[in-house]
């Protein structure tokens, strides 16, 4: 997810999608436990786009966003 999309995006758009990868990220903390996961980068790939959405929701609250 590339933070260009993310910036045209609404702050309700951008909640929801933070709510749907914190859901994911639980599901694949929950195949990892039980040794059903298979592909271990999608770890990084999910708290980075986690990351990358509260940057943005934040440079909105504070009015930088480009």
């Amino acid at each position: 997810m590339k933070a260009s999309e993310l910036r045209s995006k609404t702050p309700a758009e951008l909640t929801t999608l933070l709510l749907e990868l914190r859901k994911n990220q639980f599901e694949l903390r929950m195949q990892s436990a039980t040794g059903q996961l298979a592909k271990v980068h999608l770890f990084k790939e999910t708290r980075k786009d986690i990351a990358r959405i509260k940057t943005i929701i934040n440079e909105m609250k504070a009015g930088t966003a480009s």
